[in-house]
């Protein structure tokens, strides 16, 4: 059933072509919250659009820690950037222009989709419980794409089913950097919003030949960023963690509504600093971002990328700007550029670089222990510091 929480007496009758002739209108945050107690089986709630945002959001905050397969949708006279990213934040699937009934039709059947996948009532999507990690730096140039793509590819590489997600979705370079040719990308995920399963996501891979790495390229065109939802990147992402043993999530250098949606269903979050004030200002930003988001202080991790190079800042100085330690340090190195411009990934390319041995040490120290991989006598394989795999 669904319930509409609206002031208006009317409103039951507005909104009856997108809500079936089964919903219950309720004017109230406690009558709503009462309603749900008492009723398990809830599987959506409406929001009117008279609805203050607060409240509306607070609603929506509190279900998602209790029952994560809940819907929320809001509806908004008018549509603004800053609403949409408060109401996504605090877990509301989407934000509907209230006058358009065939909008929050479909918004609706998605929603219900979703829930049936979220409580194992719908199509089965794989038998793994794969971890999910975004990549995010607040400022672009610091290696985040670099990283994301060699870690994925090592993981890939050494048994590990991998997933790389290229979620800048105006200019990625995720396929560029592997030399693929996509024949899909994010975009087409759209069309099975609702629906999406494990057939509907191996739809959209391309495969990197050399690791047995897949991956979800961004769209070819930037236009399309603004026809990718937030919740349809929420959906593929709890689709593949139930197919791969890991999703390395790429992302732009910003807050947008998908990294966010990117964050609220991660296991960790990979910060990429480097050794300049810009970034580290960013990323000091970044980060008292995530804390007044609620995200988790234990599952995120700082990686210094050009740790040595020689620009008057030391890795102890973003240490104490970002009043967080730093878990890992890639070296600096010119074949590294090298290898981007050749499309080649430099963990494969060149294993015994320092770089190469950094970023494996950090896949395996920060990702694979940390999700309770055995690096000694655990199933997958893992590299010899010769570049051989064992």
């Amino acid at each position: 059933m669904t319930i509409l929480w609206d002031f208006d007496p009317a409103a039951i009758e507005t909104y009856r072509f997108a809500l079936g002739g089964d919903a219950l209108q309720l004017n109230s945050a406690p009558r709503v919250s009462r309603a749900l107690e008492e009723d398990r089986d809830q599987s959506l709630v409406v929001i009117g659009p008279d609805i203050d945002l607060d409240s509306a959001c607070d609603l929506a905050e509190r279900e998602r820690i209790d029952r994560p397969e809940l819907g929320v949708i809001l509806l908004r006279h008018r549509l603004d950037v800053t609403a949409l990213a408060q109401a996504l934040r605090s877990g509301v699937r989407e934000v509907v222009q209230a006058d358009d009934q065939t909008a929050l039709a479909d918004a609706v059947r998605r929603s219900v989709a979703l829930t049936q996948q979220l409580s194992g009532h719908g199509t089965t999507v794989g038998g793994r419980d794969g971890k999910i990690i975004t990549v995010f730096s607040a400022k672009g140039g610091v290696g985040k794409t670099t990283m994301s793509t060699n870690v994925a590819v090592y993981l890939a590489s050494i048994g590990a089913k991998t997933l790389l997600v290229d979620l800048d979705l105006m200019f990625g370079d995720v396929a560029i950097s592997l030399q693929l040719m996509p024949h899909s990308s994010v975009r087409d995920v759209v069309a099975m919003s609702g629906h999406l399963d494990d057939q509907g996501v191996q739809s959209v891979v391309t495969r990197h030949e050399e690791s047995g790495l897949d991956v979800i390229a961004a769209p070819a065109d930037p236009a399309d960023a603004d026809r990718v939802p937030s919740h349809v990147i929420i959906e593929l992402l709890r689709v593949a963690r139930g197919q791969y043993d890991y999703v390395i999530v790429d992302t732009p250098p910003s807050f947008t509504e998908h990294v966010l949606a990117a964050f609220d269903v991660s296991d960790l979050t990979v910060l990429i600093a480097t050794l300049d004030i810009p970034a580290v200002k960013n990323l000091r930003i970044a980060i008292n971002t995530l804390d007044t988001l609620g995200a988790s202080k234990e599952s995120r991790t700082i990686v210094l990328n050009r740790a040595d190079a020689k620009v008057g800042l030391k890795p102890d100085d973003v240490e104490a700007a970002l009043k967080a330690p730093i878990s890992a340090n890639v070296p600096n190195s010119l074949t590294v550029p090298a290898s981007v411009n050749r499309g080649v990934a430099i963990v494969l390319d060149d294993p015994r670089n320092p770089v190469s041995l950094a970023i494996r040490e950090l896949a395996d120290h920060e990702i694979r222990r940390r999700f309770g991989e055995d690096l000694q006598n655990g199933a997958k394989r893992s590299f010899s510091l010769f570049g051989g795999k064992k």
